[in-house]
């Protein structure tokens, strides 16, 4: 079993988590959180703030696995789900998700997508969770 206690000068992810982001508009409209865990900093970007918080978390979890190698980074998305808007998206298996993305999702003139998790934290994809 691998122990995922070892110490590293790299932050936990949870220490991020924690932070309050620091937020600025890009000339293209997508907003980038920059959070801080002196003496490192994640950024993420997305069209709103907490899709860019996301996606920064993400980065730090995806950092600290090369500090790490045996951590699994975590989908910030559940394997089944319908968003907000309605679309059903399904993660794909570990050999799909090597040539086509991490997410599967009809678009809306009804033909099968893909997209991989910096994509749709970058739409700002949230599960609907007031029930489907």
């Amino acid at each position: 079993m691998v122990d995922f206690d070892e110490r590293s000068a790299y932050p936990k992810p949870l220490d991020f988590e924690v932070m309050r982001p620091e937020y600025e508009e890009a000339e293209d409209g997508t907003v980038i959180a920059t959070i801080t865990v002196t003496p490192f900093e994640v950024t993420g970007s997305s069209v709103s703030e907490p899709g860019a918080r996301r996606s920064a978390i993400y980065q730090a979890h995806k950092t600290y696995k090369t500090y790490h190698p045996n951590y699994e980074v975590p989908s910030p998305f559940p394997d089944e789900f319908h968003d907000q808007e309605g679309i059903f998206w399904q993660r794909l298996s570990p050999m799909a998700r090597t040539m086509l993305g991490d997410y599967s999702f009809t678009d809306p003139d009804g033909e099968e997508d893909y997209a991989n998790i910096e994509q749709m934290l970058i739409w700002d994809v949230r599960p609907n969770v007031s029930g489907e």
